[in-house]
């Protein structure tokens, strides 16, 4: 068996088990798929600042996010069709997370439903919300979500109209997957997933098949879906969906200082600067890049974290350092899921935490309280110097 070190270790196992479809939903991004690139890519622009001679023994990266302590600052992410990475994927990572003491984000367009992963695991997890044109079924499914016991509603800004992702229409992505010649024969180089997913019930978008009707099949599915996203979303609606709620509310999908401000005027209790993993608006900033605009807006006022991009445990100490609380991570989690399912999530979260813990010493650092800026070597206008 393959010695895995790191997170491509992880993703090379990865894209040899999984179908091409559910690769390509993971690994791609909108139209030229530049922020989706430069996403990772602009991490590596800042440098670590090594330092010697300080004692290193002692280290923790223990921390806090909204409230809820963590092992480390980092929290899966929402990832749609993730029970299509690996079967009942939803309940594996949701496990794994919980047992590396780190949230479980499950996103609206799961395959495992919410009461899924609530009677299949025993700590909480938050709830991702998608705004829908239906509101009796928005409220049912807020509802289902406080019924389940879930800690924190996180709410997506950035998908009110869905970004054109070629590969995703090329391949007519569905779940379960349409069965025409070219999906066939690429499935049948996929035996162990697919034998894994005859074992399992759960194909099909759970919360949402049984609870809206004239929901019969893939396709009316699908059509139902494109459909309902709602895009006169607004910040009197969103003020509206947390009072519904009445816990922690977590804005996702903020790229802009003004809507970073708004955020904290409907008094959400974090915001994600994110920009949907570069699979929304391309051309848009990278979120590490957007990310010292914002905590200059409102850093001391309310919780940042930032997703998009983080593929590393330098990544996470880079934008803890930075002034993020948190960092999320996807698709570093689903390449292990796939490629191992819960064990591979597991691995993804060992690989992160070893990373950030050797990183965070050599830089002469024990603790995520004594992170800061003086470690890092940032680039003169990292964050831009546009025209106004």
């Amino acid at each position: 068996m393959a010695v895995i070190t790191n997170i491509g270790d992880l993703k090379k196992i990865y894209k040899r088990r999984v179908p091409k479809m559910f690769y390509d939903y993971c690994e791609s991004g909108s139209w030229t798929e530049q922020t989706f690139r430069e996403n990772v890519s602009d991490f590596d622009q800042i440098r670590l600042r090594q330092r010697v001679a300080v004692d290193m023994s002692g280290r923790s990266t223990k921390s806090q996010l909204i409230g809820q302590d963590v092992s480390m600052p980092v929290a899966l992410a929402p990832v749609g069709m993730t029970g299509m990475q690996h079967a009942d994927g939803e309940i594996k990572a949701a496990r794994a997370a919980a047992k590396f003491g780190v949230p479980f984000t499950l996103s609206t367009m799961s395959i495992c439903s919410i009461e899924d992963v609530a009677e299949n695991t025993d700590k909480p997890f938050w709830f991702q919300l998608y705004v829908m044109n239906d509101e009796d079924y928005l409220h049912r499914l807020i509802q289902r979500a406080k019924d389940a016991k879930c800690s924190a509603l996180v709410i997506t800004l950035d998908l009110q109209i869905l970004g054109q992702r070629h590969k995703d229409l090329k391949n007519g992505l569905s779940a379960p997957p349409k069965l025409t010649p070219s999906t066939i024969a690429n499935l049948a180089t996929k035996w162990a997933w697919g034998l894994e997913m005859l074992g399992t019930k759960r194909r099909q978008f759970g919360n949402i098949v049984g609870h809206v009707k004239g929901i019969s099949d893939a396709s009316s599915l699908m059509s139902w879906t494109a459909e309902q996203f709602d895009p006169r979303l607004d910040w009197d609606k969103i003020k509206k969906i947390k009072d519904m709620w009445g816990g922690p509310v977590i804005l996702k999908g903020i790229l802009d200082p003004e809507d970073a401000k708004m955020a904290l005027n409907v008094g959400a209790d974090a915001i994600v600067v994110s920009n949907h993993g570069g699979r929304q608006l391309d051309g848009a900033i990278s979120s590490i890049r957007a990310l010292d605009p914002i905590l200059d807006a409102v850093g001391d006022k309310i919780e940042v974290h930032l997703d998009s991009g983080v593929r590393s445990g330098q990544d996470v100490l880079k934008a803890v350092s930075m002034g993020a609380k948190g960092t999320w991570i996807g698709r570093a989690f689903i390449y292990g899921l796939g490629a191992m399912g819960e064990a591979g999530v597991t691995k993804s979260l060992e690989v992160i935490h070893r990373e950030m813990d050797i990183s965070m010493a050599l830089c002469g650092r024990r603790r995520i309280d004594e992170l800061g800026r003086d470690i890092l070597q940032i680039p003169e206008g990292f964050s831009g110097r546009w025209q106004s």
